[in-house]
């Protein structure tokens, strides 16, 4: 395994020590490989995914066919964001998965806070 995945993977365990999902208040957990971005809120005392959107969903894939990654992002972000609020979920933890918080994973969180999820 190359030494960037592993560094990576040892960031996220530590973040996922340190944050939990409730009810109250999930886990919005983001991935992204080198095409698209995933993101998905989780309840963990639950063990359930609440919502789950990416830039392969039927809501974002029309608009990201042809737009940046970054703008890519962006509409996952409000799209999660909408799915959210649509449940009555307007707090979340964000959880960044190891990925620093530039880019693509703070597009996604800017978009999301800028659609009303408050983290």
């Amino acid at each position: 395994m190359a030494m960037r995945i592993v560094g990576r993977e040892r960031r996220r365990l530590r973040i996922r020590r340190k944050i939990n999902g409730t009810p109250e208040r999930p886990r919005l957990s983001v991935f992204r490989s080198a095409k698209h971005i995933y993101a998905q809120v989780v309840d963990d005392v639950a063990g359930k995914t609440v919502a789950h959107v990416s830039t392969l969903s039927r809501d974002v894939r029309g608009g990201a066919a042809d737009a940046s990654k970054l703008d890519a992002a962006k509409q996952v972000g409000q799209t999660i964001a909408k799915l959210l609020l649509a449940k009555g979920i307007d707090k979340v933890v964000f959880d960044r998965s190891g990925y620093l918080y530039h880019g693509r994973v703070r597009a996604l969180a800017d978009a999301a806070r800028a659609a009303g999820l408050k983290f």
